[in-house]
Order: structure tokens, then C-alpha cells, then sequence
């Protein structure tokens, strides 16, 4: 079969071969350190740390690089080769997350992006260019690109792009920068050392003393004899780097298949111009969810800016939504919270807006004599409220499949947007505006001992109770108390005609043992108190009565 030249479209049900961006910083802790602190620029600069009780060299920049000094040095010695020398204490933690930040940053030319903490918790990165070369002119300028924009920052750093993770990440160590065609990955990857393969000290060394120093020379061999010698990674990391096994890739942010985005030619700054950005990506991104028709309940706005740091903002809706004035709004509300903490550094010179829990949303066609409940508006009022105040300001009742009055409902953030459990079959049943939080005792008179209440003294108040309806009782949800059954023996039967006595016999949890008996009565002046008798009424004891709500 002929192959297919690149001009040629992909035919359809087929993927296109992915292709991977490494980056590689190797001096990216001292360079971040400069950025952070200008005055560190001058001089050599080293970072040390305390390896079995000595201290050793752990990052070193391109002047001390020159000066002779090398990475696991010991500190003495690096100040008695280079007498000029400046060094810090490597903080390993902030590295890490500063350097997580600035992978956060590299979203902005492609969407999967990820830290390769293989050798190093910081100094490499992988994008997955696939699809995304064609907004750069292709993947050699992409390339220069992202180089060049590093180099203007002040780090040092090459890359590579290869078919493969491992041999992308080989090139841009142990190779100059450059676009590796898929055709020529063997070939480039043959040339280069063992250590390219990402191995331990232990494993480049055995391979060294037996004479294999390339690729090219490790490839061809025995695969059993290498694997019982070096193990199984060997072979692993081999495969990954000639394409022979997949090596898959962990990106930071999770990939949001919708959204818009612009790029500005001058960076912005002003977080009106941010604003009125936001709702023209809200457009945009509305029309293609409205295509799909689809909504979305998650929307999230990520500025770019140009000194490598990524600013996020996030909202959420009770309700799937793709109007581009509601989502706008949510987006000016929620900027009015973190107006004094916005800071857009040196300008912003990209704005993505993505949506994430998307569902389905078909279109409603609305008639001349359409009845509007207003549900829609509330819920686009408490959307608003919860950007502006708080997630946790605006709650809302949400019922509970639970015939315990104070087990029935609770209070949950606005933006929870959960169905009411469907009412139990049967009459309605009347509940008060007003449930206390806890049952108040209550001193109940009534004419018999198991009859209607006469009167109510509750918090010292006495009330003269002049209707009653009654009772409405609610038993205990003996299926919840976490009980066993337990075994309760008969009384012992003497054994007669050689028969054993009767085996014991199996008793549920005595669910009358938390039976309420509900009553709703009024007084003289028109008050209605919802009251309870606590458990049935027992001959020679008095019942517990405890005043629950108050209806209106």
C-alpha cells in the first residue's frame, strides 16, 4: 500500500499518530530564582542540600556550569574552585510547585500538558501537540515558539517533537532541538547514549561496562538475557521510546473538550477588558454548545499571562445553561469578589474559556400563551447570588426520603441542584412553617390520659387549647438503628415422649420504642402549635410531650 503523502486529509474513522513537545529546562532552578530575586543575576549561583550529613550541590546554573562546579559536588569544594560563588539552600516543595505553575502556563498551546517527574521533580515537560501544530504554522514553528519565548524569559532550555513520549524526551536531552519525522525516530534515538532511556545510575552503568553505549547497540540484542540483568524497565523504557508500547500521558489540568479561546497581539490589563473578553468567548462557546445541544453547569476562565503564571476563575450553575448573558453575569459577579486580589502581572496575552459537567439541553420552543412559572429566573437569581456572596451564602431545602420531621430536609449551597424524593402515596400531610430545631419539652392537660391535649404550658406560658386534630403517628426507622436481631430463649419446656423442648425464637428491634403520636391543636388566640407524645401510653406512667413547629 502506498504510503499517504502529509498534504493528503486523514481518511475518516482513522486517528492521526500523536505527536509529543518535550521541553527540557536542566538549569531551571537557578534561572527561576533569578526571575524571583533580580539581584541573584550577577553571579554564579549553586543550590545545596544536606545529603548523609554533608552538603552537596544539587542545582547549579550555565555560569557555574563553566566554572568547573557539577551537580552532587561537595559544597566545600565548590566554593574552592569558584571563590565568586552564591548558594541557597534548595526548598525541593516550592520548586515543585512553582514549576507546576509554570506547566499550568504551557496550556495556552496545547490543552494536555504534563510534568514528567521520572529523573527530576522539575526541568521537564511534555505537551501532546496533536491537532494543535496547524494554529503555529506547523511543528517547527510551534517549536521555535515556545524556545524563544523561554530564551526571552531568561531560562535555558531545548525541546524536541517525536512520535513518541520517551523519544522526544531523549532528543531534547541528549540531541539539539528538532522536529524528528516519524520515519526517522530510529535512526535519531540509534545515535543516541543509554542514558537517554531514562534509567537509573546502576542500570547506564551495567550497560556501559558491557560495551553498550547507543541505542542502536541495545536494540538488536537479546531481550531475556537484558531483562534478567537490568529488569523489566529496561525493556519497558525501550518500547515506550521506539513506539513499540504506549507510554500514556498524565496531563495536570483535565482536558476540556469545549471551549473558545483569544489571543491578543499587545497584552491586556484591566479587568473590564477581561470581562467584556469573557463574554464574547461566552458567545462563541454558546453557539457550538447550542450545536451539540448541550449545556453546561461548570464554567471555567483561565488567563494567561506573559510572565509564565496562569490566574483561574470558576463559576458554577444550578442548572445546564449555555446563555451567554447568564454565564457573562456569573463571571462579573464572581470578578467582584477578587477585584482586589486580580493582578494580571505584566499583561494577559491569552483568555480560554472551558465548560466542564455538560449535559443534554435540547432547545425549547416557548408558545403565544406559554405559562412562565419563574423557576427559571429564581434559579438564575440564586446562580448569581452564590458568585457574588459565596457558595455556602445562598442555601436552599432540599427533602429527604425520610418520614422523621426533623430527618426530612436540609439545607444545601443554592448551586445543588438535587430532585425532591416523590411523596409517599396517600393523603397529604400537613406540616408547620416553622420546625424547631430541637423538640421543647411542653406540660400537656388532658381530659383522659390517652385523649385529646385541654391545655399547653410551654416556657412557663400556660395555653388554653380550644381545637385538636389527632393523632398522627410516626414510627421509628428501626431499618436505621443498627441493631442486630437477637436471640430471646423460651421458658424451658420439660421434654416429653423423648421430644427436645421448642428451639428459641427470633425478635425484631422493638420498633414502638420511638412511636410518635402527633397532634395539631390551637389556642384561644388563634395560635397552632404542632406537639408529639413521645412512645404509646403506658397505664401509671406520664407521657412525654415536647412542642415541635408552629404553623402560620
Amino acid at each position: 500500500m502506498p504510503a499517504r503523502s502529509p498534504a493528503e486529509p486523514t481518511p475518516p474513522g482513522l486517528l492521526p499518530a500523536r505527536r509529543f513537545l518535550s521541553l527540557y529546562l536542566p538549569s531551571w532552578p537557578t534561572d527561576y530564582l533569578k526571575r524571583v530575586e533580580p539581584g541573584l543575576a550577577g553571579a554564579p549561583l549553586a543550590l545545596y542540600e544536606r545529603i548523609k550529613g554533608g552538603l552537596r550541590l544539587a542545582a547549579i546554573d550555565a555560569a557555574a556550569a563553566q566554572g568547573g562546579l557539577r551537580v552532587g559536588q561537595n559544597l566545600a569544594d565548590a566554593r574552592a574552585l569558584l571563590p565568586g560563588l552564591v548558594v541557597r539552600e534548595i526548598d525541593r516543595p516550592l520548586l515543585a510547585a512553582a514549576f507546576a505553575d509554570f506547566a499550568d502556563w504551557h496550556s495556552n498551546a496545547s490543552p494536555l500538558v504534563a510534568v514528567l517527574e521520572d529523573m527530576n521533580a522539575f526541568g521537564d515537560l511534555v505537551l501532546d501537540i496533536t491537532g494543535v501544530d496547524h494554529l503555529f504554522g506547523g511543528e517547527a514553528p510551534m517549536l521555535r515558539l515556545l524556545l524563544s519565548r523561554l530564551r526571552a524569559l531568561g531560562y535555558t532550555v531545548a525541546g524536541a517533537i517525536a512520535s513518541t513520549i520517551g523519544g522526544a524526551w531523549a532528543v531534547s536531552h541528549f540531541a539539539r532541538s528538532q522536529v524528528v519525522a516519524d520515519d526517522a525516530l530510529t535512526q535519531v534515538l540509534d545515535a543516541l547514549p543509554v542514558a537517554a532511556l531514562r534509567l537509573d545510575d546502576s542500570q547506564v552503568a551495567g550497560l556501559t561496562q558491557m560495551g553498550l553505549t547507543t541505542l542502536g547497540q541495545v536494540r538488536p540484542r537479546p531481550r531475556k538475557p537484558l531483562q534478567a540483568r537490568f529488569g523489566l524497565s529496561l525493556l519497558t523504557r525501550l518500547d515506550q521510546a521506539y513506539g513499540q508500547q504506549q507510554e500514556r500521558l498524565n496531563p495536570r489540568l483535565p482536558l476540556a473538550e469545549r471551549h473558545a479561546e483569544r489571543r491578543f497581539a499587545d497584552p491586556i490589563g484591566l479587568l473590564d477588558d477581561v470581562l467584556m473578553t469573557a463574554r464574547d468567548l461566552a458567545i462563541r462557546l454558546g453557539l457550538q454548545l447550542e450545536g451539540e445541544g448541550l449545556g453546561g453547569q461548570a464554567f471555567h476562565l483561565f488567563l494567561y499571562r506573559v510572565d509564565h503564571k496562569v490566574m483561574t476563575l470558576s463559576v458554577n450553575s444550578a442548572r445546564l445553561t449555555r446563555d451567554p448573558d447568564h454565564i457573562s453575569a456569573l463571571f462579573n459577579n464572581r470578578a467582584e469578589r477578587l477585584s482586589g486580589e486580580y493582578d494580571p502581572g505584566f499583561g494577559i496575552d491569552m483568555i480560554r474559556l472551558a465548560v466542564s459537567s455538560v449535559g443534554r439541553l435540547d432547545a425549547a420552543q416557548l408558545g403565544a400563551f406559554a405559562d412562565d412559572d419563574g423557576t427559571a429566573d429564581l434559579d438564575q437569581l440564586q446562580d448569581r447570588m452564590s458568585s457574588r456572596l459565596g457558595t455556602m451564602a445562598v442555601l436552599r431545602t432540599q427533602l429527604l426520603a425520610s418520614h422523621i420531621p426533623e430527618q426530612a430536609a436540609r439545607l444545601v449551597p443554592a448551586l445543588v441542584g438535587a430532585a425532591a424524593p416523590d411523596d409517599p402515596p396517600g393523603p397529604p400531610r400537613l406540616r408547620p412553617l416553622r420546625l424547631l430545631p430541637v423538640p421543647e419539652p411542653v406540660a400537656i392537660n388532658a381530659e383522659v390520659p390517652d385523649g385529646l391535649p385541654a391545655s399547653m404550658i410551654w416556657r412557663r406560658v400556660s395555653y388554653r387549647i380550644t381545637k385538636a386534630a389527632g393523632p398522627e403517628r410516626l414510627g421509628a426507622q428501626w431499618w436505621r438503628s443498627g441493631q442486630r436481631l437477637d436471640l430471646l430463649p423460651l421458658p424451658a419446656a420439660p421434654e416429653a415422649d423423648g421430644k427436645p423442648a421448642a428451639a428459641p425464637a427470633l425478635a425484631r428491634f422493638d420498633a414502638e420504642a420511638g412511636t410518635r403520636d402527633y397532634y395539631r391543636i390551637e389556642d384561644a388566640q388563634g395560635r397552632r402549635f404542632w406537639i408529639f407524645r413521645n412512645g404509646l401510653y403506658v397505664p401509671d406512667s406520664t407521657p412525654q410531650w415536647y412542642l415541635h413547629g408552629l404553623f402560620a
